[in-house]
């Protein structure tokens, strides 16, 4: 596995343990940095996952039952809809990353973690993600305004 895509496994199990658990995510994280080896840059990488899914996790989750409308959340399954939270996060927010390869990480990552239908559906909403990509990233930094104007 891919250092990058190791980095947002390990993202991906953090916020599924945070979801079905309620743990705290800066306890969670720290646990699996205590027991992964792994360079500072990825590190970083998996707390910037992490802390901005965990900030923008009600936002996120509008855009996803938008985008997703006949799935309601409560129902989507805890890991296809991090996979959701860490890809829209990705390209709404980080920016860093190409769309195609956010698209493809979560639907491999669907492959390993989520249910036999899981990649089709991730890629299935992703696609209309893509299709509404710039009113998301417009809808995005109006909250990052707004939450650093706070």
């Amino acid at each position: 596995m891919k250092s990058r895509t190791k980095a947002r496994s390990i993202a991906l199990q953090v916020l599924y343990e945070v979801d079905i658990s309620g743990h705290k995510p800066g306890k969670v994280l720290e646990e699996h940095f205590l027991r992964l080896k792994m360079d500072n840059a990825h590190k970083k990488f998996i707390s910037e996952i992490v802390s901005g899914v965990t900030s923008y996790k009600e936002v996120l989750d509008e855009f996803i039952a938008d985008f997703a409308p006949e799935w309601p959340l409560d129902q989507v399954a805890f890991i296809d809809r991090n996979l959701l939270r860490i890809a829209l996060w990705e390209m709404g927010v980080y920016k860093n990353t190409p769309v195609k390869v956010v698209i493809n990480e979560a639907v491999e990552l669907a492959k390993l973690y989520g249910a036999e239908g899981s990649p089709r559906f991730i890629n299935g909403v992703l696609g209309g993600f893509i299709d509404n990509l710039q009113e998301i990233k417009f809808n995005m930094e109006i909250v990052q305004d707004n939450d650093e104007e706070q």
